[in-house]
């Protein structure tokens, strides 16, 4: 875990610094989407917008743009396609 996160859960703060890539705008996790993560493990898509301040529907829309492009990556990478199982 990055140290920022060990940092806030180690003294129980909310995370003060709001420009880091993993900051959240929910104090129960101390602000940190890793500790999110950590502490609640798999969420649903309406957990996850209401963490970050978006609807469901959006959060399912960038799940599945984010599959796209993992795909197109695996399908682009001859070495990558060659471990999948048929």
């Amino acid at each position: 875990m990055k140290s920022c996160s060990a940092c806030c859960k180690k003294y129980k703060e909310p995370c003060p610094f709001d420009e880091c890539r993993y900051w959240i705008n929910w104090d129960e996790d101390h602000n940190c989407s890793l500790i999110a993560v950590d502490k609640n493990g798999p969420m649903t898509l309406r957990e996850v917008g209401d963490r970050l301040g978006v609807s469901f529907v959006r959060i399912k829309q960038i799940e599945d743009k984010t599959k796209q492009k993992v795909w197109k990556r695996i399908v682009g990478d001859k070495t990558l396609l060659s471990v999948l199982p048929d």
